[in-house]
Formats: structure tokens, sequence, C-alpha cells
């Protein structure tokens, strides 16, 4: 008994499975022989554009629907290469391009897009540029900082309109230092810091952009000469003049761009963490000190110098040393500079 209702269901399923092939077989004949007859239409038919662009925008929309991206980029680049006055044909190529990515393919996409920007007339689609889609794509999957410039550069002088400038003057330096270009990132630094919305605005992976252009721009306009050439020259002459009650020669090796006082939880950035301030008031009439050691968190690139004594409310300072990203003036780079005060102890 219990064989035969296995047998039955076997059949069944195997019914059912035929079913489905014989199913799956006729819409693959019916798709083929639809595009057969799509494609006897556009040959042999005398149509105008429109009616040859509703044509091959169908066929290959069919293709699309089926997955076969191949198809496509066959289909669309071999017409394109047969047919290069097509008014439509960086259409064409935007959708090749699209069926590339599809694939993986962004290396090859990247090409056809560039090719539309570069050989293809604009079109609208959809309300929509061909060559601000393209730009958008590009901006997404190229590797290139010297592309990546021109693509944005292309979306600031033609498409103002369509996006945020303020953020892509930051993006477009951005891209320029990566690309060593330093007098472009700094000019454009300055286009950034310029836009009336640079304060506030909030760029997805930059929390600190508008702190980093500030610093750039005012550190490039400043004479630069309180610089020192490594981490323990600077550490020594602090501690020297700290020793000394010097409070002169600590004003003289305080940064004169961007130097900062404030607490733990404050911005560095903010109105009233960069109130110039002599050392004197805080020196005259206090025993200060200083720890022997540089803080254990210090590395490479930061330093913390832990000191006390400074006033009755708040004594305890760590004085912040940090190295110089500057490589458009060798001299500077790699250099160190004293760029604030942390007051209070360690959070």
């Amino acid at each position: 008994m219990k064989l035969r209702i296995i047998f039955l269901l076997l059949v069944q399923l195997s019914f059912i499975f035929c079913s489905c092939n014989k199913q799956e077989n006729k819409k693959q004949e019916d798709f083929t022989a639809h595009q057969e007859q799509l494609k006897e239409i556009l040959v042999t038919q005398n149509l105008n554009q429109q009616q040859r662009y509703t044509i091959i925008n169908q066929m290959a929309n069919n293709l699309l629907a089926n997955k076969d991206y191949q198809g496509v980029i066959l289909f669309l680049t071999d017409w394109v290469e047969s047919h290069p006055d097509d008014l439509y044909n960086s259409y064409w190529l935007l959708m090749t391009a699209f069926a590339y990515l599809s694939t993986g393919a962004e290396p090859v996409a990247e090409y056809y897009f560039d090719r539309i920007l570069n050989k293809c007339q604009d079109l609208s689609v959809k309300g929509q540029s061909i060559h601000f889609i393209c730009l958008q794509n590009l901006i997404q999957i190229s590797k290139n900082p010297s592309n990546r410039t021109k693509y944005f550069n292309a979306l600031i002088n033609r498409f103002p309109q369509n996006i945020n400038t303020t953020e892509i003057y930051l993006r477009l330096a951005m891209e320029y230092e990566k690309d060593n270009q330093w007098d472009m990132a700094l000019k454009t630094y300055f286009l950034f810091l310029e836009q009336p919305d640079a304060v506030t605005i909030q760029i997805p992976g930059e929390p600190d952009a508008y702190k980093k252009a500030r610093h750039l721009v005012d550190f490039n306009n400043s004479s630069k000469d309180w610089t020192f050439e490594s981490l323990p020259a600077l550490e020594k002459a602090v501690k020297r003049a700290i020793r000394n009650y010097d409070w002169r020669s600590l004003d003289k090796y305080k940064a004169k761009v961007n130097f900062f006082s404030m607490s733990w939880k404050q911005d560095e950035m903010d109105a009233n963490s960069q109130e110039v301030f002599s050392m004197r008031a805080w020196m005259r009439g206090n025993r200060i000190r200083f720890s022997e050691e540089l803080d254990e968190t210090s590395n490479s690139n930061e330093a913390y110098l832990r000191t006390w004594g400074w006033s009755t409310y708040v004594p305890v300072w760590y004085l912040y040393f940090r190295k110089i990203n500057f490589p458009l003036d060798p001299d500077i780079h790699g250099t160190w500079e004293w760029a604030g005060i942390y007051m209070g102890n360690k959070i």
C-alpha cells in the first residue's frame, strides 16, 4: 500500500514537472518569436527615428526582463556600431553600461559611461540628463582620482542646480589631495569654506569636514614659524619654558592657527575654544609642574603632556602636540606643533 502511494506521488510530481517544462518552453518560444517579429519590423520597415526608438527599446527591455544582460549588451552595441548617427545612441549605451553593472563588470561600465560623456550628445530620460546620470555613476564606481576630479568638476560646471555644491566642493578637494594636486586642493577647500552652509552642512562619512578645510586653508596662509623639527625637540622646549616660568616662550611656541583650549567634551572648532590668550596670566603666582614622560596614549602622530598647578578650579592641563600633515610644503610636512590644551583630567 505504501509503495503504491509513493508511486502515485512520483507520477503526479513527474506530471507537474513535465507541465512546468512545457510551459517554460512555450514561454521561451513565444519570447523568441516576439523578438523575431520586432526585429523583422525594425529591419524591413521604413521607420522614422521615434518608431525605431520604440522597437529597439522594447526589444532591449524584453531582454532585461529575462535578465539576459549579455543579450542586451550584444544587441545594443551592435546597433550603435552599425548606426553611428542614431539620435538615441547615448541612451542605448547607457542601457549597455547598466547591463554591465548588473553583471558586476564595473570597469567596463565605467568605460561606457565615460564614452557617453565624451562622444555622445546629451538626452533627457524621464526629465533627467543622461550625462548627469553618467556622472553620478562614474563618481560611484571610478577609483582613479584624476578621473574623479574631472567628473566632480563637470557636475559643478554643468549641473549646479542638480547637486549640493557645498558637498561637491569638499569631495573635489579631497580628490585633488589623493591626486597630490595640493594647490588645487587648497583652492577648492577655500571655495568650500566660502559656501554659506559650509559650517553647518552634514556630509556623510566626513564629520570633520569644515574643521579640516579651515585648518588647511588657515595654515597655508600662516607664517608656520612655531613648528619644531621633532616631538622630542618640542617637548624639551615646552618643559624648559614651564620650568623657567618663561611665558613669552610658551606664547611663541603655541600654534598661531586653530590653537584651542577646551575641555575634553568640547569640539576643537567651537568658537569659545579658540580664544587668543597669553600664558602670562596663568603662570603668574602659580607653581606649575609637569609629568616627566608623555601620556601613555601618545602615538607617532599625537602626544599629550600632563601638567598641573594652573588654577584653583581646573589645575590639570594636558598640552596637546600634533604632527603636521601638510605635503604642499616638504619643509613643514612631518614637523610638530603645540596645537592646543585639554583642560581637566582625561575622561
